[in-house]
């Protein structure tokens, strides 16, 4: 392996040299530049591992210099050296992106200190470099990952609706009217989960939902499904902006299939009135309510269906860890979700 490569920038001739001669008895490969211009000009053409730079030259500092330096593209870490006491200068040299100074003593001494300085650079540059490399590979994989994810995301809800439309097919295909409702709220069901996996594909964080999209898309399924069975209820969304982790999307959305589908199918006997979505969040609480103006909720009735759905709820709202209630209204019935954000 070749040896470090070090530009040492000084427009004495002599100290230079034997700047040169210290730094290559300790192994480094060592040009010389006898002013800024010229150092830059070497800069540009050549590859240096390190550079040295002199404080005082004629017509300029290397303050001047190393501002240019700095705005080459991969510019290699520099370190200052000067021979004047004044530690302006010094802290000058560091706030412009220095990695060390070394003070220039009559003796020579900084020669060797100048030597560990190029070392103990070199070292840290090389670490810079390997956690800049690891955080590229990192960003990488993450983004392999994102996309591997997003492709199944989408093969998920691709499956998912086709096993939907198969339920479909099985619905028109038997005569049972009991067994046509069973399979249109199975369809419904699947068709909610395959939502949160189309919001999740087209989606810049796979991680969470944006909820006021994936209820708008859920809503329109659910009007199609309904409008095959000749109900055509207006249905309302409104929603505070909102994201939230995909399990509780899923559940979210699940819940309020299931309350959208117990008003087109209980509320209103003459198949005509509005339903009501609404989703706000009150600090760390969020809302989902679902609300019409028809015949009204009564606890004490008889399950008008299987029951199934009313226990589908319950299962949602337990994964939630939140808690649903029907609250008192002038008319028709008010079904709210609470649950932590």
């Amino acid at each position: 392996m070749s040896p470090p490569r070090v530009l040492y920038i000084d427009d004495d001739p002599g100290i230079a040299r034997l700047v040169q001669k210290t730094l290559e008895a300790n192994g480094y490969d060592v040009a010389l530049a006898e002013s800024g211009s010229s150092g830059l000009a070497m800069l540009r053409t050549q590859t240096f591992d390190i550079v040295a730079l002199d404080h005082h030259m004629p017509g300029h500092t290397g303050l001047d210099v190393m501002k240019d330096i700095r705005e080459l593209p991969e510019h290699p870490p520099v370190i200052y050296v000067t021979g004047s006491e004044d530690s302006r200068i010094a802290v000058a040299a560091l706030k412009m992106g220095a990695v060390d100074y070394v003070w220039k003593d009559v003796q020579g001494h900084f020669r060797e200190l100048l030597a560990k300085a190029v070392s103990t650079a070199l070292e840290q540059d090389a670490l810079r470099r390997a956690k800049k490399e690891a955080d590229r590979e990192v960003r990488l994989a993450r983004d392999r990952a994102e996309l591997l994810l997003k492709e199944v995301n989408h093969r998920v809800a691709n499956s998912l609706a086709i096993v939907a439309g198969l339920v479909g097919l099985q619905k028109t295909a038997i005569q049972d009217e009991a067994a046509q409702r069973l399979l249109e709220q199975m369809r419904a069901r699947i068709l909610a989960i395959a939502g949160v996996h189309r919001r999740l594909y087209t989606s810049d964080d796979v991680r969470t939902v944006d909820i006021k999209e994936y209820l708008g898309s859920l809503v329109d399924d659910l009007k199609i499904a309904m409008a095959d069975e000749g109900r055509t209820h207006p249905i309302h969304l409104e929603c505070v902006p909102l994201s939230l982790p995909t399990d509780k999307a899923v559940s979210v959305g699940i819940v309020a299939t299931e309350l959208v589908t117990n008003a087109f199918k209980y509320a209103y006997p003459n198949h005509q009135g509005d339903i009501r979505v609404e989703v706000m969040r009150n600090d760390d609480t969020c809302i989902l309510m679902v609300e019409d103006d028809g015949i009204g909720y009564n606890a004490q009735a008889a399950a008008a269906g299987t029951g199934l759905g009313s226990k589908v709820i319950s299962s949602m709202t337990t994964r939630l860890q939140g808690t649903l209630s029907y609250r008192p209204t002038a008319k028709g019935t008010r079904a709210v979700l609470e649950f932590p954000c």
